[in-house]
């Protein structure tokens, strides 16, 4: 019990370091690609056992996703954490998971408000 215990601490310590900031956010954007993706894939499934499954990965990933933000939030604050969080999500959905791993093509006009959510990103991340 005092293995748990002690991994409890480290899990649950403030942390000013970046290294660790850093690994949330890229946590935070992988599993939400992931939930996404899966969410995606369960569309598509052809029965009742796939489209089940596929909404459990979705969710436990979505899951996984609100435990980083959570950690985010004891290094940085809230309006920062949500907004880098939220726009990292939206692109690594729509390049890395719609365009790149579903094959749907991306107007000109998705790439423009992508490039946007990043200017929006980086003026909040100079705050």
């Amino acid at each position: 019990m005092s293995h748990v215990r002690l991994w409890i601490d480290v899990l649950t310590r403030p942390t000013s370091a970046s290294g660790m900031t850093l690994a949330l956010v890229v946590g935070n954007l992988a599993f939400n690609i992931a939930a996404n993706a899966s969410f995606k894939v369960s569309a598509l499934s052809p029965n009742w056992q796939g489209f089940l499954t596929w909404q459990v990965v979705g969710n436990l990933a979505g899951f996984i996703t609100v435990l980083t933000l959570t950690g985010l939030l004891r290094t940085i604050p809230l309006h920062t954490a949500f907004t880098v969080t939220t726009g990292l999500a939206v692109l690594g959905v729509q390049i890395g998971a719609a365009s790149l791993l579903f094959r749907e093509e991306i107007s000109r006009a998705d790439w423009i408000g992508a490039a946007l959510i990043v200017l929006g990103i980086l003026l909040v991340g100079q705050h």
